[in-house]
């Protein structure tokens, strides 16, 4: 295989969305089951008895997911197992096709290792993602569905979407993931209150089965995120992810007035925000963190701190395919040198203290 290292340099003379497709080009291929993508996942896909958890009803092999966003279409579900995912979560998937936000919308601060997207849930829309999921689903390992709102629906409909998204997916993945924390729909922000999470969630617990997860966003005051995600798991949310991208831009040195940030810089400010809620909802609902997540020593923080699961996306980017293979192996060094015989022991160790 190419060293990633090598290519990356040229990659970045691309502009970061045609990046991108290019990448998805190559990961959505057919023929990634054969050498030497098989012998590429035999070496990346982690298989250890140390990092296996039953989560959510599904078993997961390692603890190091595909955070939303960057397999918007389910167009490479095998190509993530491949890569090392222990889980994959496709989307944001909105009911009607969108093109998403004007070009450009995505662009990288190499110095800060971050991603600044303007993306807008560009994406193929709810019928063509379900057509191209049934094609897939049961995986041998979990699926998430993330699903927001279509741009042009009016606030006051918003749950309609969402309801329609549940009622299309419901079967078709291991959990939901609400999406009402993305900087880049113009009031999705605004339905973080109590009176849509609790008229959602009364409708939603009605149409699946299927756990559903809430995605908050970074920019709220902790005390607020805390209450959200406390009333959210009292109205039935099945777990919390946190966080989503920020729009805090002094966290970089020369950023666009457009779009959330990912990445490195993103790293405290999600953390701050996941172990206060940590704090509240550690051992009542399962927790995903993501945000900034870059190496084995930051995963396993988030895992100490009380996440039964974390997400990568942007490190990706500037850390190459092989930094989920080295996070899972780095995962399994930090938990026998703390004596643990498996990953559930370690999850909220710091809370227990």
């Amino acid at each position: 295989m190419i060293n990633y290292q090598t290519i990356k340099p040229l990659l970045f003379k691309l502009q970061p969305e045609n990046a991108h497709h290019l990448a998805e080009c190559f990961l959505r291929l057919p023929n990634l089951s054969l050498a030497p993508f098989y012998s590429f996942r035999e070496s990346h896909f982690i298989i250890d008895k140390m990092l296996h958890q039953e989560v959510l009803g599904r078993t997961f092999f390692n603890p190091v997911g595909l955070g939303a966003g960057f397999d918007k279409n389910a167009t490479m579900i095998p190509a993530m197992q491949v890569l090392g995912f222990g889980f994959t979560e496709i989307g944001t998937v909105t009911p009607k096709p969108q093109a998403g936000n004007p070009k450009p919308r995505m662009f990288r601060h190499i110095e800060e290792e971050s991603i600044q997207n303007a993306m807008g849930f560009n994406n193929d829309g709810a019928y063509k993602v379900m057509r191209r999921l049934k094609k897939q689903f049961p995986f041998t390992t979990p699926i998430g569905v993330n699903i927001g709102k279509n741009k042009l629906t009016p606030e006051k409909e918003a749950i309609s979407d969402y309801t329609h998204l549940i009622k299309s997916f419901d079967g078709l993945g291991d959990y939901f993931v609400i999406n009402i924390s993305s900087p880049n729909t113009p009031g999705l922000r605004d339905l973080q209150n109590e009176e849509f999470i609790t008229a959602l969630f009364k409708e939603a617990k009605a149409l699946t089965d299927m756990p559903i997860l809430l995605k908050i966003a970074p920019d709220m005051e902790i005390e607020d995120a805390v209450a959200l995600t406390k009333m959210a798991v009292e109205k039935g949310a099945d777990g919390i992810i946190a966080t989503n991208t920020t729009i805090d831009y002094s966290l970089v040195k020369h950023p666009k007035t457009i779009g959330g940030l990912s990445g490195a810089v993103l790293k405290e400010k999600s953390f701050q925000i996941f172990e206060a809620i940590a704090k509240e909802l550690y051992g009542k609902t399962v927790l995903i963190s993501v945000g900034g997540i870059d190496s084995a020593e930051e995963a396993y923080r988030r895992i100490k701190a009380g996440a039964n699961l974390v997400q990568i996306l942007s490190g990706i980017i500037f850390h190459g395919p092989d930094m989920i293979m080295n996070v899972n192996k780095g995962l399994i060094r930090l938990l026998k040198a703390d004596g643990y015989s498996n990953i559930t022991e370690a999850i909220g160790a710091d809370r227990r203290q």
